[in-house]
């Protein structure tokens, strides 16, 4: 039983966590109405790979290292800043479309793999080093240091469940036709502003320190 309310105490910080937009989110999104549900299903479920990442070097105490580490912290931010930037200024390059480009190149293309998404989810999320201070101060807060590991890491595994989840409803709503048309009618606008928005959350994280 003091395991089910260590286990509802963590699950309810961490949704209010998830439900932030961020980087992630940014992801998810140019990935639906881009490459559409599929693609961005398999990229919620790469970040929620990344998610048990972070969970086990916590529970194992890499973490505390990573934050007191300056450069190692420095090391996983800079490559987090750079693939951001990254993303952005592609998408921030590419030129508009129309509703029935996106259908016809759809029908003529290959879909995205599986494993470009599942990798696009897992990097995005794994290059940020500040779930490692979150993961940090939320198990040293909520859960006893007498929890054993096995679960601890039943926790971790519920929380990246609850982000996966998070993230195909996500992509379900943002490829419902009407809405998806209504983004990718505004064509050029639209890679503009998640361009924008995700070197934004690159520059945001290269702002980051391993004291904050």
């Amino acid at each position: 039983m003091p395991y089910m309310f260590e286990f509802l105490g963590l699950m309810a910080v961490f949704s209010i966590f998830i439900v932030a937009p961020g980087a992630d989110f940014a992801v998810i999104l140019r990935q639906s109405i881009v490459h559409g549900r599929r693609a961005a299903i398999m990229t919620g479920l790469g970040m929620g790979i990344s998610l048990l990442f972070h969970v086990s070097y916590t529970i194992l105490g890499l973490g505390l290292i990573v934050s007191q580490s300056l450069m190692l912290f420095a090391t996983i931010k800079w490559a987090g800043v750079a693939y951001l930037v990254y993303l952005g200024i592609n998408s921030f390059r590419e030129p508009g479309f129309k509703v029935r480009e996106i259908e016809v190149a759809a029908e003529r293309r290959q879909p995205v793999s599986v494993l470009k998404c599942l990798g696009m989810g897992f990097i995005t999320n794994a290059l940020n080093p500040k779930p490692v201070l979150f993961f940090l101060s939320l198990f040293s807060t909520l859960v006893h240091h007498d929890t054993p590991a096995l679960i601890q890491f039943s926790y971790g595994i519920g929380m990246a469940t609850a982000l996966v989840a998070w993230f195909a409803g996500v992509s379900y709503f943002f490829t419902v036709k009407a809405i998806r048309d209504r983004f990718i009618a505004s064509g050029k606008w639209f890679n503009r502003i998640t361009g924008a928005a995700l070197v934004g959350f690159g520059f945001r994280l290269a702002l980051a320190r391993a004291a904050d």
